[in-house]
């Protein structure tokens, strides 16, 4: 496949190694610094997004205009997801957005959904979500930590919504935390007075979810839709 990369950060660099590793060819390699060529954009079977929250949406309606399929792993722009994801259905465009490309952190989701339905039934436990990734990350709470909660809000009826470093009754708090070249840490907790059940998932580098990021490139061509990594690895648990 032809690849464009929009967004030429770490995550672009590891995605640009393991595509050139199973033979794809990275025809465009756009940044803050470089602007998207056209030209070459026209030229790409696929798009990859790993940019910034701000430039997410711009990114993603330039390749629906020219009617390019677009992986997409910035998060920080849940505002616009609704218009984008109608417009994608609408004209028949190819979108594939996942907030964690990682297999394992996939997994992880699915099995908090029913630790969360088995604690649910002891309102003794308290709920919690902590996330660490590295300084240069934007948003806050990240992606994953959201995707997390909203899978626990799902499960648990006494839960109504989430809040960063949120107290109260019905609140799931989320405690994020931003450091060094930390790749991805996130921890739920279950805590009672008597005891606490602790599930981590840490990411050892950034690998995981470039590999993914480019498995996702693979799948997406020939087809027309939003799709995500449930869509990929079919965790139907």
């Amino acid at each position: 496949m032809k690849i464009a990369l929009l967004g030429y950060g770490k995550m672009g660099k590891e995605i640009e190694k393991i595509a050139l590793e199973r033979g794809h060819e990275i025809i465009l390699k756009s940044s803050s610094t470089t602007p998207i060529d056209l030209k070459k954009l026209k030229q790409a079977s696929i798009a990859i997004e790993f940019s910034r929250p701000d430039v997410v949406a711009k990114n993603i309606h330039t390749c629906f205009d020219h009617r390019i399929p677009i992986v997409v792993g910035t998060t920080g722009w849940k505002e616009d997801m609704m218009e984008i994801k109608n417009r994608c259905l609408d004209e028949g465009h190819s979108i594939f957005y996942a907030s964690n490309f990682s297999v394992g952190i996939n997994i992880f989701n699915e099995i908090s959904k029913q630790l969360t339905r088995l604690i649910s039934n002891y309102p003794e436990y308290k709920t919690s979500i902590e996330e660490v990734h590295h300084a240069k990350k934007v948003d806050k709470p990240s992606g994953t930590a959201i995707l997390l909660a909203e899978g626990i809000l799902e499960n648990n009826d006494e839960l109504t919504c989430w809040e960063l470093d949120g107290d109260g009754k019905g609140i799931l708090p989320i405690h994020a935390e931003r450091k060094d070249e930390v790749p991805g840490t996130h921890i739920i907790k279950h805590e009672s007075e008597i005891d606490s059940i602790t599930f981590i998932h840490e990411a050892k580098s950034r690998k995981g979810f470039a590999l993914g990021a480019v498995l996702a490139a693979e799948f997406l061509p020939g087809k027309t839709g939003n799709y995500s990594m449930k869509d990929l690895i079919k965790l139907y648990l």
